[in-house]
């Protein structure tokens, strides 16, 4: 299986970023026990407090589809969406860096 790494932009309404970190800060926690989720970072821009990047690390794209059917509809996911101005994901392909090994693997 090919790991699939994706960055995420999030940029909220004018002075919601807190609140769009806060909600994504708590599905970083349920996705704590998703066995295919090996990384969910939040991240806040320092120079734009409204914009939010997330990094994310998964097994395998099933894993990411799985997660992705678990919160749509969800009542979070749509307290999200209200706080979102624009939003993109960026599909990367993982080459490998530090800390990899301290996951379980190399990249596939």
């Amino acid at each position: 299986m090919d790991r699939v790494a994706r960055y995420g932009k999030f940029v909220a309404q004018a002075g919601r970023g807190q609140e769009l970190s806060e909600l994504l800060l708590s599905a970083a926690g349920e996705l704590e026990n998703e066995p295919g989720c090996e990384l969910y970072l939040v991240n806040r821009q320092t120079d734009a407090p409204d914009t939010i990047w997330v990094t994310e690390l998964w097994r395998s794209k099933a894993d990411l589809e799985a997660a992705l059917r678990q919160v749509a509809g969800s009542q979070e996911a749509s307290a999200a969406l209200q706080l979102v101005h624009s939003a993109e994901s960026i599909e990367l392909d993982l080459l490998g860096g530090a800390g990899l090994t301290s996951m379980g693997a190399a990249p596939s």
